[in-house]
């Protein structure tokens, strides 16, 4: 079974590529998947038109109703929105969708992003008291997504961190299935609120833009739709991005050489990005993906009708594209290949706006922070409780040299 605490995501991962690039194991609740551990089998399964997300149509398991509604992974895979669709359908949604992540809107966000980000550092600074460390992770990587998702959508600030709750416990696979079926109903509640509130009032947001949208034939979202798709961008705008920082800022503090190449032009930002999300990917192993037919992959047989489960935690590190030094991080690294904004028909429609957000955030952390230290050491941070995600439930640091050492010397 794999390990729901998520204590050696990176361990589980390299042992799971060991046994093969497909290999069978228990999820939670006795439900067993197949862990795809090889990038060049990954990308494949991701482009493959006989591997779908839409667990209505094809996991027989939750069409006969085998899958009881409390299952404590349900949230996964009882959405109706672009990640879980099939075919038609999810071209017809992701059309849809695509209109409320153009370049133009991207490009908007920009002031937006620029003052969040100093507004939290700002807070950041002041809430520092000398000879304590501060939670990175609390006060800057957890609300920047958050608040900028949050506005994105529409949704106030105390709406936002209610739903952010429902949101941590949805990516903890520790969670017991009464936890589930409440997460379930928990979110649908602070979604239909939203919505009912912006057909009232509509807005310049995302969700009355998609309470607007009609594609090419007139049709819009269902109901079912819009409220999954929208607690989706919530969702994946939000906890990736988080551990994207947490990941980041992580990597660039154990580095320090690596740190210097970068604030002093000598590496760029984009670079960072990459890296981090090669061999740090902020999603370790993504719910569920199905067989259509019988899938053969180097002497492996996929079942028709067996999830699936990618394990992005392996893909980036895999030997196989990045030899040796796979599992190490090196900005300088020439080929930094990833497909941890996803790939093929599910690539992720936000990944402009990471991008961003991403640069802004960590250009303006290390420019107003330039002696910022770990707390803490690396290998003494403690990982989020989930084998879905990859992170750490919090990041002390040191926000000036003064600090650590008058710390140090007390």
């Amino acid at each position: 079974m794999l390990d729901t605490t998520g204590r050696d995501i990176h361990a589980e991962a390299a042992w799971l590529r060991a046994q093969g690039p497909a290999v069978r194991v228990e999820l939670p609740g006795g439900v067993h998947a197949w862990s795809v551990n090889s990038y060049s089998v990954a990308k494949r399964l991701l482009t493959d038109p006989n591997v779908t997300k839409s667990a209505r149509n094809h996991w027989p398991a939750f069409i006969n109703g085998e899958i009881p509604p409390d299952w404590e992974m349900i949230s996964w895979v009882a959405m109706d929105n672009v990640s879980t669709t099939f075919g038609k359908d999810h071209v017809r949604l992701r059309r849809l969708i695509g209109k409320a992540f153009t370049p133009r809107r991207t490009e908007a966000l920009r002031p937006r992003v620029v003052e969040l980000t100093n507004l939290l550092l700002d807070g950041l600074a002041a809430a520092a008291v000398p000879g304590e460390p501060v939670d990175l992770k609390e006060r800057f990587a957890y609300p920047l997504p958050g608040m900028l998702v949050a506005d994105l959508i529409g949704m106030s600030e105390e709406a936002r961190q209610a739903a952010a709750k429902v949101i941590d416990l949805m990516v903890d696979t520790t969670v017991s299935p009464q936890q589930a079926q409440e997460i379930l109903l928990g979110w649908r509640s602070a979604i239909a609120d939203l919505i009912a509130l912006k057909r009232a009032e509509p807005g310049e947001d995302i969700t009355s833009d998609l309470i607007a949208a009609r594609d090419e034939d007139g049709s819009r979202l269902t109901e079912q739709e819009l409220a999954d798709t929208i607690f989706a961008i919530l969702g994946a705008g939000s906890e990736t991005t988080i551990n994207f920082f947490d990941n980041a800022i992580t990597a660039l503090l154990s580095h320090p050489e690596q740190l210097e190449l970068v604030t002093s032009g000598q590496v760029s930002w984009d670079a960072v990005i990459d890296e981090t999300l090669r061999v740090e990917s902020p999603l370790a192993s993504l719910p569920l993906r199905y067989a259509v037919t019988d899938i053969e992959l180097d002497g492996v047989t996929i079942p028709q009708g067996d999830p699936i489960l990618i394990n992005y935690a392996a893909l980036g590190r895999d030997p196989a594209l990045h030899g040796d030094t796979a599992c190490e991080f090196d900005v300088t690294r020439a080929n930094k290949e990833h497909v941890s904004f996803g790939f093929g028909p599910h690539y992720c429609l936000g990944a402009g706006i990471a991008r961003m957000v991403a640069t802004i955030g960590l250009s303006t952390l290390f420019e107003r922070f330039p002696q910022l230290r770990l707390a803490i050491a690396k290998d003494q941070l403690q990982p989020l409780p989930t084998f879905i995600m990859n992170g750490h439930r919090s990041l002390p640091v040191w926000l000036t040299a003064a600090e650590a050492t008058s710390a140090n010397a007390a």
